[in-house]
Formats: C-alpha cells, structure tokens, sequence
C-alpha cells in the first residue's frame, strides 16, 4: 500500500488572513517503507512572509521570488498523491492551506476521508503527553538533531518514523555482514541491540555436570 507523508511551510497561520504555502515536501511510503519518489517544491507566495513564519523556517522574500507558484505544479502535486492516503502532523492547517491553493487555481479539494492526522493519532494514543513533532520524536528515540529550522522534507521524514511508531509497526533494517564478534544488530526507534553467541568453557560445563548430578535426582521432564 502506497502512502504519502506530507508537510508545508507557509507565510502564516491564518488562510483568511490570505496566508500562502512557500514549501511543499513529500515523502512517497510504500508498505512503510520510504521510496526514493519525492516531490518537493518551494514556491512564490506572491505576498510577503510573515516575521513569525520567517523565525520558524527561514524563507526570505527574495529567496521565493524567483521560484515557480502553486500554480505552476498544481497539476505534478496532485498526480502525485492521486488514490493514496495523505499522512500529516495537524492535517487542519495543512489541509486548510493546500485547499485553499488549489481553489485559487480552480482544481478540486483534498478530501479529510483520504488524510490520516498523526497528531489525533497521537491524542489517542498518549493522552495528556506531548504530541509535538519533536515530543513524538524525542518519546520514540528518533534523532531530530538535524531539525533546526522547519523545513518540509526533514519534516517529512522525522513524521515518517514517528507514523511508523504510532501505528506500532517497526521498519526492519537488517545488518547482515558479518563481524569479529559474531553480532546479530537491528536498529528500531534509534536503539542498538546485539546478541552476542558465548560458548561456555570445559571448566564450567564440568561444573553444570556435576551440579546437575548432585541437585537433581529425578527427571521432571
């Protein structure tokens, strides 16, 4: 089954205050698993960014002015996610704003039936905790270290490991080269575990011979 994860960086908050989306990021999942088909674009607002917004992903007004607007990927973006679902972190807002594009260009809305909101997820399934991003990746060990301004595909791909943690579903990495020690490792929510074979010595089999011999005078099994 292939999924969507998706993420916007916008001028502002608010569609009503005539607020524009400057970045699209997605990430395709296929059974889970990332696939190397993304799509990505930052785009011409047509309108200046807001103080807060710049803060939070650091697009300057004459950084967007010279990239393509909504408009011109409206097409690319929704072939893209055509008949999948669409995974994102507070759906409303980001729904709200690539709806209110894609009214502008005349093309049909996202339908809420096709999104799956991992912030709900999250309510449900830890409530009272914190369910930002980066508490979702902090609760399941996932490294954000690169997440310091917010950017849509980095974005993407943190809300792809946490997707893969809320649903309690693990991503099976597998390392099958073998080393010196003879370790069998996987990595899950950022954890290393290793098993490591050891053959007890002729001292201590003797040892478990002769205490079976004293302590156990009858076959229980």
């Amino acid at each position: 089954m292939k999924e969507i994860v998706l993420d916007t960086e916008t001028t502002g908050l608010s569609v009503r205050d005539g607020h524009r989306i400057v970045e699209i990021g997605c990430i395709e999942l296929d059974n889970l698993v990332p696939t190397k088909n993304i799509f990505h674009f930052y785009l011409n607002p047509e309108r200046k960014v807001s103080e807060k917004a710049f803060e939070i992903h650091g697009y300057s007004d004459e950084f967007l002015a010279t990239k393509q607007k909504f408009a011109d990927i409206a097409d690319d973006f929704i072939d893209f996610i055509k008949d999948k679902k669409i995974i994102i972190h507070n759906a409303e807002f980001d729904i709200g704003h690539l709806n209110n594009e894609l009214t502008l260009v005349g093309k049909p809305k996202i339908s809420n039936a096709n999104v799956i909101d991992t912030l709900e997820l999250a309510r449900n399934k830890f409530p009272g905790s914190g369910i930002s991003l980066d508490a979702l990746c902090k609760r399941f060990r996932i490294d954000n270290s690169r997440r310091e301004k917010h950017t849509a595909l980095i974005d993407c791909d943190l809300l792809a490991k946490v997707y893969i943690n809320l649903i309690d579903q693990k991503e099976p990495t597998l390392n099958l080269v073998n080393n010196s020690e003879n370790n069998i490792s996987s990595s899950q929510g950022g954890v290393e575990y290793f098993k490591k074979v050891i053959n007890p010595t002729e001292q201590e089999l003797s040892n478990h011979e002769e205490f079976l011999k004293k302590n156990l005078k009858k076959n229980f099994f």
